[in-house]
């Protein structure tokens, strides 16, 4: 048997061995049967150590391989995923009051956000079971990762988006070699039809919260933030929330951690979502177990969705830790992107930067100790959808002759 003990069920409990089942509970179905990875943490605590970490030179997320869910190490591609930095920038902690705010920069990954760490794991558990063709549906940053680490791997990749996606996000798709289907709907109902067609033609689905084992690999960037913070946990880490399957994963690697014997205690996780995009919320705010579809409406396309996949685990994580969902506007979400650029040179997309303007928020309402230590997770650059500040470089800009003449002039005005 794998390092993989078991997959339950976080709705009815049931516990299958890896081998029985792929995707999601056959007793509570796509939504509400998604499933955990257990691990034999016994067994793993032997070989995964603070001692064995301190001497290995991968700095990747593979150094994490032993609560890593893949068996087959052949397989994993050698696009270097993860081992983002964290980072304190003075200028942004000034701004903002606080005495201990940590960036964690995922816009370094190979496709530039977060999502490679999915798509890394999802790539090589494609390749242990035999798999010629992979599916995602995507907002845009799942399926640039997938198809990236598809062409690495020299499989087939059909990726599902909504025709509405930023085209910095299509040309990824289109120069990586995917078969991209534009589908003229919401980001929910490419997700649907993505999973109707892997069914029918079995290609393996790197889909969000289906796929139990994108968690694994989203996971590894609580595991670094505990390492690099020499195994001390912070007292809050804000996320952005779309479907859910970052938060849950952050949730996820601090349990692991913390099964391990390798950390105290767990974050409070703060899940930030777009006000127009805010069904966790609602369901947060109103004590609810599953949340109310909505048509989902927001600049910030990679967090832009109406019925959230992994809802299930998303309330969990925010719950079991203290935490709590807050919910900030377009507007809000655009100067947080400012504010970043400005302050760190991180340029973030509008979901990159709404844990910001998450942390905006909480501290204007005065529930945030400027004493605390704070981690935000930057997910993914502004490259990615540079339309999103509506700039017009011509205003923004000064143009000016070729002559230091005209230079000096437009210095004077």
């Amino acid at each position: 048997m794998g390092k993989v003990k078991l997959l339950r069920c976080v709705s009815c409990g049931r516990e299958y061995l890896p081998e029985d089942v792929h995707y999601t509970c056959p007793h509570c179905g796509d939504l509400l049967g998604t499933l955990d990875v257990i691990y034999d943490y016994e067994s793993i605590c032997q070989e995964l150590t603070r001692e064995s970490l301190s001497s290995t030179e991968d700095f990747s997320i593979w150094r994490y391989l032993p609560i890593l869910p893949v068996e087959r190490e052949d397989y994993i591609q050698p696009l270097h995923t993860g081992w983002t930095p964290l980072s304190r920038f003075a200028r942004l902690e000034t701004e903002l009051k606080l005495k201990r705010l940590w960036v964690k920069d995922d816009t370094r990954n190979p496709t530039a956000s977060l999502k490679d760490r999915a798509s890394s794991v999802a790539i090589a558990k494609a390749l242990e079971q035999g798999a010629e063709v992979v599916t995602a549906a995507s907002s845009g940053n799942a399926g640039c990762s997938m198809a990236a680490f598809a062409a690495c791997a020299g499989i087939r990749s059909y990726i599902f988006v909504p025709a509405t996606a930023p085209r910095a996000k299509l040309a990824q798709l289109i120069v990586f070699g995917a078969n991209v289907l534009l589908v003229k709907g919401t980001y929910d109902q490419a997700f649907e039809l993505c999973l109707k067609a892997s069914k029918r033609w079995g290609w393996y689905s790197r889909n969000t919260a289906y796929n139990p084992y994108l968690g694994e690999g989203k996971k590894t960037v609580a595991l670094e933030i505990a390492e690099q913070l020499g195994w001390k946990v912070p007292d809050k880490v804000f996320v952005p929330v779309g479907d859910g399957c970052i938060i849950s994963g952050v949730w996820k690697g601090f349990f692991d951690l913390q099964k391990l014997g390798l950390i105290e205690g767990l974050p409070s996780l703060i899940g930030v979502q777009a006000e127009g995009s805010a069904p966790l919320v609602h369901a947060f705010e109103e004590g609810k177990t599953l949340v109310e579809p909505i048509i989902p409406h927001t600049m910030a396309d990679s967090i832009s969705v109406g019925n959230p996949r992994d809802q299930l685990k998303a309330l969990r994580a925010v719950r079991d830790t203290g935490g709590r969902f807050i919910s900030v506007s377009d507007d809000q979400i655009r100067t947080a992107m400012k504010l970043l650029a400005k302050s760190t040179g991180i340029f973030a997309e509008p979901a990159g930067a709404t844990a910001l303007a998450g942390l905006a928020r909480a501290i204007g309402e005065g529930w945030v100790d400027p004493a605390e230590e704070i981690v935000i997770l930057v997910t993914g650059s502004g490259l990615k959808d540079i339309e999103a500040l509506n700039y017009k470089i011509e205003e923004e800009a000064i143009l000016v002759e070729p002559c230091i003449e005209a230079v000096e002039r437009a210095l004077t005005r």
